[in-house]
């Protein structure tokens, strides 16, 4: 009797329990290659603030106002953010290999990309807004170019999914300008 009262108290324990939130990442876009960038090229990690260093996905429903989602990422967001970065610019960058500074392969890199994330978020409205500093320089040499940029991505249809995808051709866009800032001139 015992037994079938634990086993009833369990039951229903598991019925009243929430759903696994649904899961996100970050893909990889295409983009314009380029030739010219040095072999190796380390990309530091990707700094974001506090308030997106979260699981929960994030949205803008007003110039000051967010709210956190139902969804979420499925790593932590700087390191995606970071990971994406780095699999976008190789795509870019013909020729070249792009490590991360977190990652466990290592090299004598000819270029640094330091990128600082100030924004990036869905909303208000079905846009999506990222703006970021980055810089570009040789190791132990001075900044060879430096740039603040704001990307804003279309969001093309409803749900998480579209905004989502809206997030990650933002990522790749800025990805195509410091990749066009990578190349040798």
């Amino acid at each position: 009797m015992m037994h079938r009262r634990m086993l009833l108290a369990g039951l229903a324990l598991a019925g009243c329990a929430s759903p696994e939130p649904e899961l996100y990442r970050l893909v990889a876009v295409p983009g314009p290659t380029r030739a010219g960038a040095p072999g190796l090229v380390e990309l530091r990690r990707v700094g974001v603030p506090a308030y997106l260093d979260r699981s929960q996905i994030i949205r803008a429903v007003a110039e000051s106002r967010l709210e956190a989602l139902g969804a979420r990422w499925a790593e932590p967001f700087g390191d995606m953010v970071t990971r994406v970065l780095a699999e976008d610019l190789m795509q870019r960058l013909a020729g070249s290999t792009v490590l991360t500074e977190t990652g466990s392969l290592r090299g004598e890199a000819g270029l640094i990309v330091e990128t600082e994330v100030q924004r990036f978020e869905a909303g208000p409205g079905p846009v999506v807004v990222l703006t970021a500093q980055f810089a570009l320089r040789p190791p132990g040499g001075a900044t060879r170019a430096a740039r603040v940029q704001r990307v804003e991505a279309p969001v093309a249809g409803e749900g998480m999914p579209a905004t989502v995808a809206a997030m990650s051709a933002a990522l790749g866009q800025l990805a195509d300008t410091v990749a066009g800032l990578a190349v040798r001139r």
